[in-house]
């Protein structure tokens, strides 16, 4: 720990170390961890086809630009 924590938190132990059991502080199971996979999965997906076939960006960009303008009329 820092000096500068150490200093601004005076109830800290010189000791204190995030191994350290804390009693009354149990940290729930991250829930979601495959929509996360997924999502980061899907991201790089999208990734990968936008530098290796631009053209599919084209077209959906004019298919969202097409519904959107028979969304106007």
């Amino acid at each position: 720990m820092t000096r500068h924590v150490r200093d601004k938190e005076p109830g800290t132990a010189a000791g204190a170390s995030a191994d350290v059991d804390v009693p009354d502080r149990d940290v729930p199971p991250r829930k979601g961890e495959v929509r996360e996979f997924l999502g980061l999965a899907l991201a790089a997906g999208a990734g990968v086809l936008f530098v290796l076939r631009p053209e599919f960006y084209a077209t959906g960009v004019h298919i969202l630009a097409t519904q959107a303008a028979a969304l106007v009329h």
